[in-house]
């Protein structure tokens, strides 16, 4: 698979203060990529960094074309969508409206009417609540939320921050699940920022460890979760 989205010596800021060092990371085309690390490494910084949401340098590209520097709008067009932590939702507008905001880009009515009825098809409850302010929804229900009004854009690229924070398990498993099926049938790449490391390393098929902004071990998901340290310090045993 070839790297759909590729990072080069990627600093990026909080005022003054750099929360990156230079790091470098590939998401393969179609692939899905686990991103660990402690709270505070700067996960959640790369994501935002890819997106244009704060300020950084180095090489951001897609599909070769630099992306970095550019709107977070633009970015948007370009097809990266953006479930960031705490879900996002809009909470005085309706589920069904929230899905509308998803593909406000877009101009194929007629598609973008078929996509909604296809993201209920994935998450029946929120077809069930259509009608129903976002705000009242469920931690579970407004998480599935996020992830439909991703899905609206059509995206080529996913940046999944913590999708699993505050679910139920059998919420998370009905998620993850979702997501790898999108994965597989629109060729949907994935960057995920997860604190379960157990659930991030079973769902991608390669990782990265960040330590306090830089890159510190990259390879296949087996290899990461064979590591004696990561398996003391994220896993557990």
């Amino acid at each position: 698979m070839s790297a759909h989205l590729a990072v080069r010596g990627l600093r990026a800021y909080y005022g003054q203060t750099r929360a990156l060092h230079g790091l470098d990371l590939d998401l393969a085309e179609g692939g899905i990529t686990a991103l660990l690390g402690a709270n505070g490494a700067g996960k959640t910084t790369v994501l935002r960094a890819i997106c244009g949401m704060i300020r950084s340098e180095g090489e951001i590209l897609l599909d070769g074309k630099a992306i970095g520097g550019i709107a977070v709008e633009d970015v948007v067009r370009l097809g990266v969508a953006h479930v960031p932590e705490g879900r996002g939702t809009f909470v005085r507008l309706t589920v069904e409206e929230n899905l509308g905001l998803g593909a406000m880009i877009r101009r194929d009515r007629a598609e973008v009417a078929r996509d909604i009825e296809r993201v209920y098809a994935h998450f029946p409850l929120l077809k069930e609540r259509r009608r129903q302010q976002a705000g009242t929804l469920s931690g579970g229900e407004q998480q599935m939320l996020a992830v439909g009004r991703a899905l609206m854009l059509r995206p080529r690229v996913m940046l999944l921050d913590e999708p699993s924070f505050g679910l139920a398990p059998r919420m998370v498993a009905e998620v993850f699940e979702i997501l790898k099926a999108v994965n597989r049938s629109d060729r949907v790449s994935v960057l995920l920022v997860e604190q379960n490391a157990t659930l991030a390393l079973a769902f991608a098929d390669r990782a990265y460890l960040i330590e306090t902004g830089r890159i510190v071990m990259s390879g296949s998901t087996a290899e990461i979760g064979a590591d004696e340290n990561v398996r003391r310090a994220y896993l557990g045993y």
